[in-house]
């Protein structure tokens, strides 16, 4: 499981229409916006695939060490197997994903009683709303983009953003982007798609190669680089000047 670390960038987090509400349970630390508080029902959720991915982890400990696609035995739990299934996608090993896997699987829980809902676990983002919604992009407290660009997502559907970097942050990456930010209509993918674009970010030439690349990937809607005073964008994704 990845590391705690202290979510200050949440200060900057806003959405006054909602209302927030925050669960944890261990590394796994939730910030929530809905139509009304659902913490009781979001720390049920989040508690049972938390125990479903602890008893999985105990029976295949090579599930949550391994960095390339696994297959999960046929009774892992849907978590896991969504977890296997978006690494596979994205080539990279199935622990990749599991922020992003979680986030789908607490607002699955959680649309049943609000058609708006919100969850931020880590960096990594789920977005279902009935307005626009604009996610602010951190690569740093060097960088000239951090907090004064961001995507704007369009209402009406459900989105993940991921987050991916090799100089911020504790989460593991094998690149030197300061932030390569995915876009997809699944949290999980998105997730384990921005590790692996980010591993391939070595040096600046390769933000070019890399957005070439992405014009491939299906499963997901836009792609944004960021290294040094260097930025890329590819695919349907709207950039705001904050």
């Amino acid at each position: 499981m990845r590391e705690y670390v202290e979510r200050w960038y949440r200060n900057y987090t806003r959405a006054p229409d909602l209302v927030p509400f925050s669960v944890q349970i261990k590394e796994s630390d939730l910030l929530i916006w809905a139509e009304k508080n659902l913490q009781d029902l979001a720390y049920k959720r989040l508690e049972k695939e938390r125990n479903n991915l602890e008893a999985y982890l105990r029976y295949d400990p090579h599930f949550g060490h391994s960095l390339v696609p696994i297959t999960p035995a046929s009774f892992a739990p849907p978590l896991c197997q969504m977890m296997a299934e978006a690494g596979r996608k994205a080539g990279v090993g199935p622990m990749a994903s599991v922020a992003g896997a979680i986030n789908e699987m607490v607002g699955e829980e959680l649309r049943q009683e609000s058609e708006e809902v919100i969850i931020e676990n880590g960096g990594d983002l789920l977005v279902l709303s009935r307005e626009a919604r604009v996610v602010a992009v951190y690569a740093g407290e060097d960088s000239p983009f951090s907090f004064r660009i961001g995507i704007k997502l369009p209402p009406g559907k459900k989105w993940g953003v991921a987050t991916s970097s090799g100089t911020v942050g504790h989460s593991l990456n094998f690149g030197k982007a300061d932030a390569v930010v995915v876009v997809a209509e699944s949290s999980a993918v998105a997730d384990a798609w921005a590790t692996s674009l980010a591993n391939r970010v070595q040096e600046k030439e390769d933000i070019k190669k890399v957005l070439k690349f992405s014009q491939r990937i299906t499963d997901i809607q836009g792609v944004l680089i960021i290294m040094g005073e260097f930025l890329g964008v590819e695919g349907n994704i709207h950039i705001e000047k904050l």
